[in-house]
Order: structure tokens, then C-alpha cells, then sequence
């Protein structure tokens, strides 16, 4: 009896292990097997699978069982100390814990976390299987394969004409026109990536005349046909109301169908529509879903150079003066270039990687970047070796990867202890090109890299960290190299930081900061060109072609496109719009940058609200931007403002000790505001003095006629004197040292 009392209590245990490990702990077991209830078709594909699974041992658990009460009458007789009954019950014990191994070795979802922990214990015999190293790579999404269709020998002519347009636009020949012509020729052939681009061409006015109409006719031809990229061009026009009536429930409707269809553009706009909260309700899962798709289309087409520079300028900045410049002048860069060709080491070198790398008006072109970084390496400097091993390494636009070469530069480099050929060389030995593959050479090389604050020796130790190749995997160490190479806008950096605070490892999950860093990673791909190339359509004076790139980037969710968008609406150059829409839409575009924590949009959206600019006047709206500019994004224009509306009382309360204060403030937090803010204390010196005196009794005596020593003239001169001398003590009072 005592045995059956032991097995009755084992099976109990088995039998409530079994209820933990699924969702059906919440149903009642009947007695007969079929009538189980099949698992709800919404669930996983694994919970089918874990459910056969249970279903199966516990079947074996009840024949199990039968065949014990089947021969309890045989261990009735039987002394309990005998040897067979203690093998009887160390096989139970060990069956039990394969059943248990069994059940646990399938697929298993979260929830079976919490029973995993309640059966550790009979770990000892039979243990879980070995982590694999791999496993966190191979839980990563799949880069997405381009599927190879096959095409009639007209489409492939069509397709290799489009091929070559397309390099002469990104490598942006003086003959664009005629690049697009060939564009347009592919397209008349019936290619549809052709006619796409060819439709964007007319809404950019890029190579020719800008005509919304044809556009919206290819798109409205493609979109009947199920092409994804058109249904992302017309949701682009109906949201923006660009040709046709703006309509965001139509936009909404596009953007899902090309989204569905695996469309860059649709993805990007239908994510950052989730991700704010434009026209849908705010959902940070489905944001970070759409991201994360397009970050690893992004990510796929990156080396570990980086990719191109992206140069990001806000007009609004470049046309007060407060900011940098997008583009060198061209008489800079030639300046740059007679230097170089008088053997000026250091503008070699610095043309070398405008060159390499692209950006500030300088058109990415590896053959000049190898010709500058060969002049400058003949002096042995180190920068030079170093960009020319990464060339050959690499190859590209007609050069050859060659690891003799490559490894020959990063060699000379790394013995000038040049962190960028430390890291080339790291690489080489990790992945045996040119020397014998050795990971902890390879280890060495990063580590001497990353100390050195080199963002490739930093990505690749995250690499070496997050794989376990070379070292102990550890997700801290790989999240700690990666966060130090995102600093630097690495893609792939940003990339792999997201994919780990997606899934939590090595830091707490956070839906929030991965799908911000898988929209950095999105806003870095090839189409982050068309930044410049708007800029330089401003440049131009073709502002009605800048305001529709930007407006096509802001549609994606860049927040510097909405800005720039909204300031060429807000200056007034732009026809496509009647004056009224062109406010409502400037304030619509300010808002959505403001709430991507762009200051001067936010300070715009204080100005619209206070002069009725597109809305309502609302003085305390106005105020309460202000203060959000001020307190939380440091702006002094609104530090400024606010000063100003204290001052006065307007849409706060009058205090003009808070409106001296943020004055102060004001002219502290920038060299440009202290002279407006010392005018500004100047005259509420000489209104609070002139209030004063009014006030005074001495005052109004002297204006009621009962003395003669002061006439009114006299009061307001004492008033002037006194807040010239208040002006004068605050300019000459102790600037702060930095």
C-alpha cells in the first residue's frame, strides 16, 4: 500500500506539472480523451504541438497506471525493503522525469518559464539541452531576400536601361535629364520600378517639368495592378492633399495596402502614424513591428563602414544664421583641392573622406577618394593607410576587393597605432581574409580599437560579445559596445542595440526605446539622400519642389523634413497652397515636428497660437509652449517670450520679477539674446522707475500743480536716466565662464 501511496502522490505531481506547462491548466480534464477541446486557431502554431504533446504522455501516464494497479497485488506480499521494490521506485522516478524532460523540450512560449522553475530540481539525470551560441542570431527576423523573377527579354532590357539611370541619379551626373529620360524610356517599356520612379520624378520636378497630374495617372495605373509602391505614392497624395483633395482615411487605407506588400515607403509612414498617434490610435507593438521590417532592409544593404553621411540642416537655422551650413562652398572646396595638389597632407586627407563617405555638397566618389587617400599615404600618414586598406577590403565603383592589398595599408596603419587600421586588421583575422582566421587575434585588434573611441572596433566587439566568438557571450557587454558605436550613428550599431531592447537581453525590454532606435535605423537609409537634395532645391530657389521632398520625408517621419516642410509654408514662397491652408498646414507640419522634440518648432507653435496664425488666438496655449521650449527644451527665444508675456500679462499672470528672470535667463543661455534681453530689462527698468515715481506722494504733489521744482518732462527724463543706468550696469555686470 505504501508504494501505491507513493505512486498516487507521484502522479499528482506529474499531473499538476502538466497542468502548469499550458493554457489549458484552466480547463477540466474528462475522462475520455476526445473529448478534449481543440486549441483556438489564434494561438501560436507551438501551442498545437505542446498540446499533442501533453496529450500523448499523459495517455502513457494512465496505461502507466493501469498496469501498476495490475500488479499491486503482487507488491502487497512483498516485503517494502526488498531490492525490487527500491528499483521499481527509482524507475518511476526516472520515468517521471523524462516525461518531464519531454514536455519541456518543446517549444515553449513565456509562460512555461514559471513551471520550467518548479521542476529544476529534477535536473540532475537528465538536463535540459546545451544553449547554443547561435540561437540569439538565429531568433533574430531574417534579412529579406529579394526574390529573382524571371523577365521577358524586353523587360530585362527594360530593367538593365533603369539600372543605369539610377547610378547616374545617385552618383547625381550633370546630365540628369538624361538620366531620367532613360528612366522614362524603361518605363514606356512597361517596367513598373521604372514607372515608380518616374512618377516620384514628376512630384519632385527632378529632371523635369513638376506635374503632380501624371504622377497620380501612373500611380492610379500601377495601384489597380496590386503594386505596393503605388499604393504608397497615392496614400503620400491623398494625406498631403497634393493633386487631389486630402483625405487621411484614403491615405490611411493606401498605406496598409503597400505596407502589406512590403513597400519602404507605406511601411515607414504607416509606422510613424502608429507610433505618434496621427489619424490611429497609438500603438508602440504594431510601430516597432513596421519598423523593425524596414531597419532590416536598411541594415542589409550596410557595410560596416556605415554607409554614406547624411547631413541633416534645419532652414529655419541656416536662415537666421544659428546654425551650421548643409553644403561647403564650392570655393572652399576648390581652396581644398589646389592645397591637396600642392601636397597638403591634411586636405588630403580631409577631401579623401568627404569623398569616401559623401555629404556637405560633396558627391560620394570612391575613385577621388582613393586618389586623394594614395597622395597622402605616400607621406606614411596613418589616416590615409588606414581608408585605403577599408577601400580594398570593401571594393566598389570599379575597384576590386584585394586582401593582399587591404591587409598590406591596415598593417602600415595599425604599427602607426591608428585605430581604424586596428580595426581592419581585427576584421581580416576574424573572418580569415588574407591571414589565418584567429578570433582572439581578431579580439585583441577590436579591444586596442574600441579603447582608442573607434566606432568599427567598438561594433565589432558587440558582435564578438553578442555571438560568444572569441569570449564568453555576454548580451551587458555586447549592449554596452553597441551603445558606445550607436553614439556615432552607426547603422548596424543601432540596429543590433534595437534588436536587443526588443527582445530584452542584457537590458530591461523596452517597446519604447527599441522602436526609437529602429526608426533611427530607418531614417538612414538610402532614401535619407533626398534631405539633400531638397536643400539644394531651396538653395536653388525651386522652393515648390523643396516643400514636396520634404513633405514626401515627413510623410516618413522625419522630423527635420516636417520642420523644413513647415518653415517653407510658414515664409510664404510656396504657390501650390491659398494663404489660409498654407498657415493651417504649416501648423499642422510644426506640431508634428514639435512633438519629435524639435525646439524651434515648438517655440513656432507658441507664435501661431499667440498671433492666430492658422488657428484661434490663444494666449495661453501660446504660454504653454513657451514653457515647454523653455523649461524642458532650453530655448531662449522662448525663455525670451515668456519674459515678455509676465511682463505684460498676457495669458499669464503679470509678475515683473518672473519676467526679469527670464530675461536673465534668456541672455545667458546665448550670446545673440543679450542684447535684445538687455533692451528689454532697460525698458522695464524705466517703466517699473516711471511707476514708481508716479506712485510716490512726493510725485503727486508735483503734478498736482502744489510745486513748481519738477515739471512732468523732468519725471520722465529722471525715468530714461534711470533705466539708461540700469542698461549700463547690466552690460557691464561678470559674464559666466564656461
Amino acid at each position: 500500500m505504501e508504494i501505491l501511496r507513493l505512486f498516487i502522490l507521484f502522479f499528482c505531481i506529474i499531473i499538476s506539472s502538466a497542468e502548469l506547462v499550458g493554457p489549458e491548466a484552466s480547463k477540466k480534464v474528462k475522462n475520455d480523451e476526445e473529448t478534449t477541446e481543440p486549441p483556438d486557431t489564434d494561438e501560436p502554431e507551438d501551442y498545437s504541438e505542446i498540446t499533442s504533446a501533453m496529450r500523448k504522455e499523459i495517455k502513457m501516464l494512465q496505461e502507466y497506471a493501469d498496469a501498476m494497479r495490475k500488479s499491486k497485488e503482487l507488491l502487497k506480499d512483498e516485503d517494502p525493503k526488498e531490492p525490487n521494490e527500491k528499483e521499481n521506485m527509482e524507475q518511476m522516478e526516472y520515468t517521471f522525469k523524462l516525461i518531464k524532460n519531454s514536455l519541456l523540450r518543446q517549444t515553449e512560449p513565456s509562460w512555461v518559464e514559471a513551471a520550467k522553475g518548479m521542476v529544476d530540481s529534477l535536473d540532475t539525470e537528465v538536463g535540459r539541452p546545451e544553449e547554443n551560441p547561435q540561437d540569439y542570431l538565429d531568433s533574430l527576423p531574417p534579412l529579406p531576400k529579394e526574390e529573382e523573377v524571371e523577365l521577358s527579354p524586353e523587360m530585362q532590357e527594360a530593367k538593365e536601361l533603369f539600372d543605369t539611370a539610377v547610378k547616374k541619379i545617385d552618383k547625381r551626373s550633370p546630365d540628369l535629364r538624361g538620366a531620367i529620360l532613360q528612366v522614362k524610356q524603361a518605363a514606356d517599356r512597361g517596367y513598373a520600378p521604372a514607372k515608380i520612379k518616374l512618377a516620384w520624378s514628376y512630384i519632385f520636378g527632378e529632371g523635369m517639368e513638376l506635374d503632380v497630374e501624371k504622377a497620380r495617372n501612373i500611380f492610379s495605373e500601377l495601384a489597380e495592378e496590386g503594386n505596393a509602391d503605388a499604393h504608397a505614392g497615392l496614400g503620400f497624395l491623398h494625406a498631403t492633399g497634393v493633386g487631389v483633395p486630402v483625405s487621411q482615411a484614403k491615405a490611411l487605407v493606401h498605406y496598409t495596402i503597400g505596407a502589406i506588400g512590403e513597400s519602404d515607403y507605406a511601411q515607414m509612414a504607416l509606422a510613424y502614424r502608429n507610433w505618434v498617434g496621427v489619424t490611429v490610435p497609438s500603438s508602440c507593438p504594431k510601430a516597432m513591428e513596421l519598423y523593425m521590417k524596414v531597419a532590416s532592409k536598411v541594415a542589409s544593404q550596410v557595410t560596416f563602414s556605415g554607409g554614406p553621411a547624411i547631413q541633416r540642416t534645419r532652414l529655419i537655422d541656416e536662415a537666421e544664421g544659428t546654425g551650421p551650413t548643409a553644403a561647403l562652398d564650392t570655393d572652399l572646396i576648390e581652396y581644398y583641392q589646389l592645397l591637396a595638389e600642392k601636397g597638403d597632407v591634411q586636405a588630403q586627407v580631409g577631401l579623401g573622406q568627404l569623398h569616401f563617405q559623401g555629404g556637405r555638397g560633396v558627391t560620394l566618389d570612391i575613385q577621388k577618394a582613393l586618389h586623394y587617400f594614395k597622395q597622402a599615404a605616400k607621406t606614411g600618414n596613418a589616416m590615409a593607410n588606414a581608408y585605403l586598406g577599408k577601400i580594398y577590403l570593401e571594393g566598389g565603383d570599379g575597384i576590386k576587393p584585394n586582401n593582399e592589398t587591404a591587409l598590406h595599408y591596415f598593417r602600415k596603419a595599425a604599427e602607426l597605432n591608428n585605430p581604424i587600421g586596428q580595426s581592419g586588421l581585427g576584421l581580416m583575422y576574424l573572418q580569415g581574409r588574407g591571414v589565418p582566421k584567429d578570433a582572439n587575434i581578431a579580439y585583441k585588434y577590436f579591444t586596442m580599437s574600441a579603447n582608442q573611441g573607434w566606432m568599427e572596433g567598438q561594433l565589432h566587439l558587440g558582435f564578438l560579445y553578442l555571438s560568444g566568438t572569441g569570449v564568453r557571450r555576454d548580451f551587458k557587454q555586447a549592449n554596452k559596445y553597441f551603445s558606445l558605436a550607436s553614439q556615432s550613428g552607426h547603422v548596424l550599431a543601432l540596429y543590433h542595440l534595437a534588436q536587443l531592447h526588443a527582445q530584452g537581453l542584457g537590458v530591461m525590454r523596452s517597446c519604447t526605446t527599441a522602436t526609437e532606435l529602429f526608426k533611427n535605423v530607418c531614417e538612414r537609409g538610402p532614401w535619407s539622400s533626398r534631405l539633400m537634395l531638397g536643400h539644394a532645391a531651396w538653395r536653388a530657389r525651386d522652393t515648390d519642389s523643396a516643400l514636396l521632398q520634404y513633405l514626401a520625408l515627413a510623410e516618413r517621419g522625419f522630423e527635420i523634413a516636417q520642420s523644413n516642410a513647415a518653415y517653407l509654408l510658414d515664409d510664404g514662397e510656396v504657390h501650390l497652397f491659398p494663404e489660409e491652408e498654407r498657415w493651417r498646414r504649416a501648423l499642422q507640419l510644426w506640431s508634428r515636428g514639435a512633438s519629435q522634440g524639435c525646439a524651434s518648432a515648438r517655440v513656432k507653435l507658441g507664435d501661431y497660437h499667440y498671433y492666430g496664425l492658422g488657428t484661434n488666438v490663444d494666449l495661453e496655449a501660446a504660454a504653454y509652449h513657451y514653457r515647454i521650449a523653455s523649461e524642458q527644451l532650453h530655448n531662449p527665444q522662448a525663455t525670451f517670450n515668456l519674459g515678455y508675456m509676465h511682463e505684460r500679462g498676457l495669458g499669464l499672470a503679470r509678475d515683473i520679477h518672473l519676467a526679469k528672470r527670464c530675461y536673465d535667463l534668456a541672455a545667458d543661455a546665448a550670446p545673440e539674446a543679450r542684447l535684445p534681453a538687455a533692451l528689454a530689462l532697460a525698458r522695464l527698468t524705466a517703466v517699473t522707475t516711471l511707476s514708481s515715481l508716479m506712485d510716490s506722494p512726493l510725485a503727486m504733489i508735483f503734478l498736482s500743480g502744489e510745486s513748481t521744482l519738477l515739471s512732468n518732462w523732468d519725471i520722465y527724463l529722471i525715468a530714461i536716466l534711470a533705466a539708461a543706468l540700469g542698461l549700463v550696469l547690466y552690460l557691464r555686470r561678470p559674464q559666466p565662464t564656461n
